[in-house]
């Protein structure tokens, strides 16, 4: 299936009314995500494409603060796979109240190592896409690691596929975020997601 197949299949535009929104957004993301998931995430300056990553790294058990890595193209993250998805420890506001979304790490039978290497790429300063290969760009998306791209047009040409294309747009009132399955997996996050409080278009 083609990802204009998915595309069409299965979109969804969500209203974010705030920070607080866009967070618990981000903790949904990571509550479908398997290793080797690529996210491209669009958007304008100040749109809240790093608060969703902050959403989505701290429902994956970090608690470090979370910077966009403007400057330094990459932020790597390694967490535990013991800790990762433990939603008794995750932080209230960030809890999601269907249960079948409170994933634990017996739901991977992919994984065969003790840490979870999740990337975030800001590639808002990148002005030749080839940069990337002199960055490694083939050593960070292995398959394994997991990779959240801001700005995924700067790399156009050297990036592998998306398998979610996030785009978000400034509203009179909050965020229009519109998710765009681009694969199986993307498909299956967007389908969980389709359970919450967002809109469904396309189908």
């Amino acid at each position: 299936m083609s990802s204009t197949q998915y595309n069409k299949k299965l979109q969804l535009t969500c209203l974010i009314s705030d920070a607080i929104a866009m967070t618990k957004l981000g903790a949904q993301l990571a509550a479908g995500i398997k290793p080797g998931c690529i996210i491209y995430l669009d958007g304008d300056l100040g749109a809240g494409k790093t608060t969703l990553v902050r959403g989505f790294l701290s429902a994956c058990g970090y608690q470090g603060a979370v910077k966009s890595p403007t400057f330094t193209v990459v932020e790597p993250y390694s967490l535990d796979y013991n800790k990762l998805y433990d939603y008794n420890e995750l932080h209230e506001g960030l809890k999601i109240d269907d249960p079948i979304d409170r994933v634990t790490i017996s739901n991977y039978d992919i994984i065969t190592e003790n840490a979870q290497k999740i990337y975030h790429f800001d590639l808002y300063r990148l002005e030749d896409p080839e940069e990337l290969e002199y960055l490694g760009i083939r050593d960070y998306l292995d398959g394994q690691a997991i990779a959240l791209i801001e700005w995924p047009g700067k790399g156009q040409g050297v990036l592998p596929k998306a398998d979610l294309l996030i785009k978000i747009t400034h509203q009179r009132q909050g965020r229009g975020v519109t998710l765009q399955p681009q694969s199986k997996l993307g498909a299956a996050i967007v389908s969980r997601i389709a359970l919450r409080t967002c809109t469904q278009v396309g189908v």
